[in-house]
């Protein structure tokens, strides 16, 4: 008896179910990792707000080391929530569209950049932290990838995303009073880089 697609190495079904499991793991590490932030924003609160001595104070060398743990914490539910949703919006998508072990090691390109960024030049005094400056890099990533690398659905993804948040984006590189514009702009140009350096070769198609 004729077979149908469904039975061709690579067929439709295969193809398909691919697809899913990539959806649900770039969705599950998302959900996980927004989850994360909560939890740590509730022990922080429950502790007085110790966690916040985890942000990056400049120019110190002792501060080094809350390079990668800034990016986790935040200054109050309030700050929180402003990232929440661009993170899981935007993280989605480039895990998506990249992968998880390239998404993964755009995050911490991201992230580190962004920490030594902002030890280097944030004004004296400032104590910066939270998820910001990676919202911005994943922004700037997913902005210019699909260009970088000629895929028409990366370009049509980076046109929407730029369409929808741009206005937001560039409002948060002006200089504010109480906001890390240095981690914003920093953490863009560390996405835009991180589209080029990890941009997929011809052997990976």
């Amino acid at each position: 008896m004729a077979g149908f697609g469904t039975g061709v190495p690579g067929g439709g079904v295969r193809t398909g179910r691919a697809r899913g499991a990539r959806v649900w793991t770039a969705a599950r590490l998302m959900l996980g990792w927004v989850a994360l932030l909560w939890l740590l924003e509730v022990v922080d609160v429950i502790t007085g707000h110790e966690l916040d001595a985890f942000g990056v104070s400049p120019r110190e060398p002792s501060e080094l080391v809350d390079v990668v743990p800034a990016a986790f914490v935040h200054f109050g539910f309030g700050h929180l929530a402003a990232n929440t949703v661009p993170l899981l919006v935007l993280g989605f998508l480039a895990a998506l569209g990249s992968g998880i072990h390239r998404f993964l090691a755009l995050c911490a390109l991201i992230v580190v950049a962004d920490g030594v960024g902002v030890w280097l030049v944030a004004p004296d005094g400032t104590n910066t932290a939270g998820a910001s400056g990676l919202v911005f890099g994943l922004f700037g990533y997913l902005v210019v990838t699909g260009f970088v690398e000629r895929r028409p659905l990366g370009i049509l993804a980076g046109v929407l995303v730029a369409a929808i948040w741009g206005t937001s984006f560039l409002a948060g590189l002006a200089p504010q009073e109480g906001i890390s514009w240095q981690g914003h702009l920093i953490g863009l140009i560390a996405g835009v880089v991180g589209a080029f350096l990890l941009r997929r070769r011809p052997a990976q198609e």
